[in-house]
């Protein structure tokens, strides 16, 4: 836990707190004949959730002035989302801080994304009845946002669905009359626990031969997917009439 404040850059006065916001339920269920709800992280995870949404929320509203609200409201999703806040967890080394009861321990708890998602939130929180919103806000922005928000807001500049390049893709395609994008697996490789999905991206149109756009690799089929449409609306702000017939190839 030291090493963890050291990381954060913030030494709490009520220790407590900090202890609280690292203690999973399966802890208290085994170690506790009658639990109740200050006995773990629950709580505070529903407080967390809400000073992360204000802050994020409030950064964006100052920082992204020129935006409208759907490229905010995109925006903001991203940044809370359980996948990022987990990819943040892991970077900070949440996991080791974590106190998990045995049977938490035993099925690596230490790694699961939606557990390490739930303890940042109640750091934060923790973060916010130690300190107040300002050093809760401060956390957010140099290691929520910080490196991940500015290459989204960029999509979000040049019209892009943030985050979401398939959308991206047949928005441009049906605002130009270009018809629609096709998707489909071409391979499948590996062991099924480290499978690469190949995917193809196609050009649709009625009356006519699908042409293709661009094709991708990935560890699932929707990051293949994904990386596949963004590929094609590379190649389809370069070419605005639609692609020549040249394939474009990247892996995920």
């Amino acid at each position: 836990m030291q090493r963890l404040q050291v990381r954060i850059g913030y030494q709490f006065s009520d220790g407590n707190l900090l202890v609280r916001s690292l203690t999973h339920s399966s802890i208290a269920s085994e170690r506790l004949q009658r639990r109740t709800p200050q006995d773990d992280n629950e709580q505070l995870e529903f407080l967390g959730d809400a000073v992360l949404s204000l802050a994020v929320t409030e950064h964006l509203y100052r920082t992204y002035s020129e935006m409208d609200e759907g490229a905010l409201t995109q925006l903001r999703a991203q940044m809370v989302s359980r996948k990022h806040l987990a990819q943040v967890a892991r970077a900070l080394a949440l996991g080791e801080a974590l106190r998990l009861g045995h049977g938490e321990e035993h099925s690596g708890g230490r790694k699961k994304s939606a557990l390490l998602a739930n303890a940042l939130e109640a750091l934060l929180a923790a973060l916010y009845l130690d300190g107040g919103l300002a050093v809760a806000a401060e956390f957010v922005c140099a290691h929520v946002l910080a490196g991940a928000l500015e290459p989204l807001a960029e999509e979000a500049r040049v019209g892009l669905a943030v985050g979401d390049y398939k959308s991206a893709l047949q928005e441009h395609l049906q605002a130009g009359g270009l018809g629609q994008p096709r998707y489909t697996v071409t391979a499948e490789s590996g062991p099924d626990h480290q499978k690469t999905f190949a995917v193809e991206v196609h050009w649709v149109q009625t009356g006519a031969e699908p042409r293709l756009l661009a094709s991708a690799s990935g560890p699932r089929k929707k990051i293949a997917e994904q990386e596949a449409a963004r590929i094609a609306l590379d190649i389809l702000r370069k070419q605005p009439n639609g692609p020549d017939a040249s394939v474009h190839e990247e892996s995920a």
